[in-house]
């Protein structure tokens, strides 16, 4: 009888965060080294199904190397924690980052001008992906910005957000921003120009992210990042650096949950007249009670009516 044989034996894998993405290529800094490796996705983790993005930064796997030298990805850890905003069409979940502490939305207050509507659905997204935020106003050494900023800090009192003015150029409320960073991982994201690699750059100078100039025509910024990436710190802790959104939208599934989303809401819930109030049309609503008084945000309150609305 013929002996079976035997298996091929395994190779020795490295447990290690993967880096970045670019098409089909994973760059995977290995524990313990400074160095990172371009690995392939084996043939077998190609057909499991993940939500959103196959692998994204901050995932953590294992990968091994094979006898013609090159890296392929082995194993792929479950996430901790997942940034999620909604694909082409709005029917799937994309995987921005996996295995954050925190987000940071990073705005200026001037050169691109404040959206606070678009602070309002960045918030949302962090929400949903049940992720703590710290809101980061950049750009404060131009004119007009204090009282900008000043104007969101009103906006969102009563809401439980922290706000930092911060500026790359006069490095106001730069330490603060480092301290915040350091020893997590955090997920930076924001519309372009608003000088989020800039700020990067000063938290940790070596850095040398690349810095795009901000359009006088349009008022926006050049995308300088162009796929999400994981960074490590000089002070510590890492960072994954998103590319300016164009477009914002959250993905979730069941629009029953975007008031939840809304700190404010979610605190005056319990004191609404019917169970499961939409905050919109039912009678007894004390979120709707709350913005007829003064006491919730009526700007906040508007976010939320068109982010519900089938258009938005």
């Amino acid at each position: 009888m013929n002996a079976r044989p035997a298996d091929p034996p395994v190779p020795p894998m490295l447990e290690g965060t993967l880096l970045e993405a670019l098409g089909g290529v994973y760059r995977v800094r290995p524990d313990g080294e400074e160095t990172p490796v371009d690995a392939f996705l084996r043939g077998r983790l190609k057909q499991e199904i993940r939500t959103g993005e196959r692998l994204v930064a901050g995932d953590r796997v294992a990968i091994a190397r094979a006898d013609d030298g090159t890296w392929t990805v082995e194993r792929v850890a479950p996430r901790t924690s997942e940034l999620l905003r909604a694909g082409v069409g709005g029917r799937k979940a994309k995987v921005v980052a996996a295995n954050v502490d925190q987000a940071l939305v990073v705005v200026s207050a001037v050169r691109p001008d404040l959206n606070e509507e678009l602070v309002d659905r960045f918030l949302v997204l962090a929400e949903l992906s049940e992720l703590p935020v710290l809101v980061v106003v950049n750009k404060m050494e131009m004119e007009g910005a204090p009282e900008i900023a000043r104007r969101l800090e009103a906006r969102l009192d009563g809401t439980g957000y922290d706000v930092l003015r911060t500026s790359a150029l006069t490095a106001e409320g730069v330490p603060k921003l480092a301290g915040e960073l350091r020893e997590k991982t955090s997920v930076v994201m924001g519309p372009s120009g608003v000088g989020k690699s800039s700020l990067l750059n000063a938290v940790s100078p070596g850095l040398e992210l690349r810095i795009g100039e901000v359009s006088l025509r349009r008022g926006g910024g050049r995308h300088t990042t162009v796929s999400a990436r994981l960074v490590p710190l000089a002070g510590g802790g890492w960072v994954v650096d998103t590319p300016g959104f164009s477009d914002v939208a959250a993905w979730e599934p069941d629009p029953r949950h975007l008031a939840w989303a809304f700190p404010e809401f979610r605190a005056r819930a319990d004191d609404c007249r019917f169970r499961g109030c939409s905050h919109l049309h039912e009678p007894g609503c004390a979120v709707k009670e709350g913005v007829e008084a003064g006491e919730v945000d009526a700007g906040r309150y508007g976010s939320y009516r068109r982010m519900g609305s089938p258009e938005s």
